[in-house]
């Protein structure tokens, strides 16, 4: 939520698009992109597949240096935009190599600055793509969900990116979330997967957004199986939403890259009654770490970029 008035926020949004037309002016092929790549943890090298040549040129350019965005401090996060062409129909686009998460401190404004800024750009579609931890125990690391649905968890609590006085100029005040994720945009993925004939697992389903920094308990995982997740994460849902807001059809990509703890801790009480040593327990094993995250996302990120650059080609 912002402090400043609807259309103090919207002088905001235009003040950084007419600094990134600026950057582009040399290149006015580029000033309008279709599609909004954001690029999730590990997922950076997304922004190495854009067309660079006599024809195509590519551009990059740092947060710091555009009026109204935040610096990432995560790793695995860059902090630039890269705008260029990509795929087979030289589809022209916008990556952002790092996003924002309000667990640093951001506000969810902050967080979701670059989605409007990039609506009032002329972006139609936004591809999403997180790491995230497989709650469905058929979930492998490595395997990719496309996500058909959401369950936003801060949200329902309050604390939700569309809080405070509308922004009438982007969309509704009440927004139906039933079809935040575009169906013609899952099959058409889909129809790519088969088509490159990937040999990676690609599952369909329920993305939990919890909002960091810790990874989630043993009880909590239990919740979020009984909830009905497939998937949880700490970002993504927030871009969705305002992203919807303004009018972009929506295409998620979860990279599973650990599986959540959700069996009990090992009890202290049966362990001293039996007279073992307590030293004989190990709670950290098969413990998620963001090294790990990394790690993994590294792993399967060419599968996820063949997939991801043939798609955004057939936009």
């Amino acid at each position: 939520m912002s402090e400043l008035s609807p259309e103090e926020q919207l002088h905001e949004f235009q003040l950084a698009a007419s600094c990134l037309k600026g950057y582009l002016q040399p290149h006015t092929e580029l000033q309008k992109p279709k599609v909004l790549i954001i690029c999730g943890s590990g997922l950076g090298g997304l922004s190495s597949l854009l067309k660079e040549d006599e024809t195509y040129h590519r551009v990059s350019i740092k947060y710091k240096d555009i009026p109204g965005f935040k610096e990432p401090k995560v790793p695995g996060h860059n902090g630039e935009l890269v705008f260029g062409h990509l795929g087979g129909n030289a589809t022209p686009v916008m990556c952002m190599v790092g996003r924002f998460h309000y667990y640093e401190g951001h506000s969810f404004y902050s967080n979701t600055f670059p989605i409007r800024v990039a609506k009032l750009l002329g972006v139609e579609y936004l591809v999403v793509t997180n790491a995230a931890g497989g709650v469905n125990e058929t979930y492998k690391t490595g395997d990719i969900m496309v996500i058909n649905d959401h369950i936003n968890f801060p949200g329902l609590a309050g604390q939700h990116p569309l809080r405070g006085l509308n922004l009438d100029y982007f969309g509704p005040r009440f927004l139906p979330l039933s079809d935040a994720y575009d169906f013609h945009l899952r099959y058409a993925l889909f129809e790519a997967s088969q088509k490159l004939e990937l040999k990676r697992s690609i599952h369909e389903g329920t993305y939990f957004y919890a909002s960091g920094p810790t990874f989630e308990s043993r009880a909590e995982c239990r919740m979020l199986r009984f909830l009905g997740a497939d998937a949880v994460g700490m970002s993504t849902v927030p871009e969705v939403i305002v992203a919807r807001h303004c009018g972009m059809k929506v295409i998620g990509l979860s990279l599973i890259t650990n599986s959540v703890l959700g069996d009990k801790p090992a009890s202290a009480k049966e362990t001293c009654l039996r007279g073992d040593t307590y030293t004989a327990v190990d709670q950290t094993k098969g413990m998620a770490s963001h090294a790990e995250v990394l790690e993994s996302a590294n792993s399967a990120a060419e599968d996820v970029k063949s997939l991801v650059e043939y798609f955004v080609g057939t936009l």
